[in-house]
C-alpha cells in the first residue's frame, strides 16, 4: 500500500478552506482543498484498513470503474424503477449533475497526487462513489442534505476535515431541526454496514430497498429540503449561531 508517514497538516490552507466554504457551501473545490490540507495520518490509516478489509482487498484485486459503471446512463434508464441504478441516475438528473462533477471540482482544488496507484484508487472510489451514498441514505443534494452525508461519512471514515465541516454545520445551524437531521446522520453511518468498501457495480440492478436492508442504513429519513442559493449574503458565516 506504500508509505503510511503522515502529510503534514496545513493549517491556514485549512482555516481559509473552511471560511469559503461557510460563505458558499457549493463551491466544492474548497472542500477537497480542507480535507487535502488536515488529512494528517488518517487517509493512510482508512486505506489500510480498506485493503484489509473483504471487500476493498476483492476491488483492489478487480479494480473495477466505478466512475464508468454510473457514466453509462443508456444502461442505468434501461434498469428497473426500482434498482438503485434507476434511482440514482433520477436523482443525477434531478439535480442536473453529472458523474464528472467532483472529478473536476477535485482537480480545480489541485489536490496532490498519492504516493502509489492503490492509493489513488481508493481515494478516487470514494469519491466517484459519493452521489451513491446519496441514494442509498436518501438524502438529498440540498444543503441539509449533504450537511447529512457529511455526519454520516464521518462515523463511516473519520475523516479530519470532514469532521471539521460537520462541527461548522453543527454551530452555524440555527434551526433545532437541522441540528438533529445532522446527530441521527452520524448514528446511522455508525449502525451501517462499511460503505467504502461496498462492491456498487454489482448493487446497480438490486433494488433500492434491498440495497438499504442489505447495508443496513434504514429508512431514509424524512425532512425539507433547504439548498445554499436561498442562503442570505456571506453564507454561513453570516449566520447566527
Amino acid at each position: 500500500m506504500g508509505s503510511l508517514r503522515s502529510r503534514p497538516i496545513r493549517a491556514v490552507t485549512a482555516v481559509r478552506s473552511l471560511y469559503a466554504v461557510l460563505q458558499d457551501p457549493d463551491d466544492t473545490k474548497q472542500v477537497f482543498r480542507l480535507l487535502e490540507a488536515v488529512a494528517g495520518g488518517t487517509p493512510a490509516r482508512f486505506r489500510q484498513q480498506f485493503a484489509r478489509s473483504r471487500g476493498g482487498a476483492r476491488l483492489l484485486a478487480e479494480r473495477p470503474d466505478i466512475l464508468a459503471a454510473i457514466g453509462d446512463r443508456a444502461r442505468l434508464a434501461a434498469l428497473p424503477e426500482s434498482t438503485l441504478g434507476r434511482a440514482y441516475l433520477t436523482f443525477m438528473a434531478r439535480d442536473q449533475l453529472s458523474a464528472d462533477f467532483l472529478v473536476g471540482a477535485s482537480q480545480a482544488a489541485g489536490v496532490v497526487a498519492h504516493e502509489t496507484d492503490a492509493d489513488g484508487y481508493i481515494d478516487a472510489r470514494l469519491r466517484d462513489s459519493h452521489d451513491l451514498w446519496h441514494v442509498v441514505t436518501g438524502y438529498g443534494g440540498d444543503l441539509l442534505g449533504e450537511a447529512a452525508l457529511l455526519a454520516f461519512t464521518y462515523a463511516q471514515t473519520f475523516s479530519p476535515g470532514i469532521g471539521l465541516l460537520v462541527s461548522a454545520g453543527l454551530i452555524r445551524a440555527d434551526d433545532p431541526d437541522a441540528r438533529r437531521l445532522m446527530i441521527d446522520a452520524f448514528a446511522r453511518g455508525a449502525r451501517a454496514a462499511w460503505l467504502p468498501a461496498v462492491g456498487w457495480e454489482s448493487l446497480l440492478a438490486t433494488p433500492l430497498e434491498e440495497v438499504r436492508a442489505r447495508l443496513r442504513v434504514g429508512p431514509p429519513a424524512t425532512y425539507e429540503p433547504f439548498y445554499a442559493r436561498d442562503l442570505p449574503a456571506g453564507g454561513l458565516w453570516a449566520k447566527p449561531s
